[in-house]
């Protein structure tokens, strides 16, 4: 989940440049179109709504938490990952790391208030997850049902 910083600087390049590397043969690009497919709004959006940055925002929204707590509350997360999605979320400026020199070593994460924003959104999409997970559901029976009947067909 990292970014090296050759690619965050292949990208910045690129984008002030003006080139256009996914807009296609028409030359029209959409909206979500920043010249590369790796640029810092798509990368920060990959961060954000990741399978894991998403639980630690919503769950750093309650409160701040040492990393064994916060890997505890989130579950099924190696440190590895959990370590990784951290650093990500801090050098995107989302999570604060907050590390006090005592013995033994203590570590705290927050939201910054960066952080807190996204937290918030990211909260609002797994609560409509959440509630409307029954229409889900249904749809998928819908298709698979759909698609099995021309399966047979063909």
């Amino acid at each position: 989940m990292a970014v090296s910083t050759a690619a965050a600087a292949d990208t910045s390049v690129a984008s002030k440049s003006g080139e256009s590397g996914e807009s296609g043969k028409s030359g029209k690009s959409s909206k979500y179109d920043t010249g590369e497919a790796t640029c810092p709004y798509r990368l920060v959006l990959e961060h954000v709504t990741s399978r894991w940055g998403v639980l630690v925002l919503i769950e750093l929204l309650d409160r701040s938490y040492r990393f064994s707590e916060l890997r505890r509350a989130i579950g099924r997360v190696s440190e590895k990952m959990l370590t990784q999605t951290l650093q990500t979320l801090e050098r995107d400026g989302l999570v604060h790391r907050d590390a006090k020199p005592v013995i033994p070593p203590r570590v705290d994460y927050s939201l910054t208030d960066l952080g807190r924003e996204a937290a918030e959104q990211v909260r609002g999409l797994a609560l409509w997850t959440s509630e409307r997970m029954t229409d889900v559901e249904k749809a998928r029976r819908t298709y698979d049902e759909a698609r099995a009947v021309r399966a047979r067909a063909s």
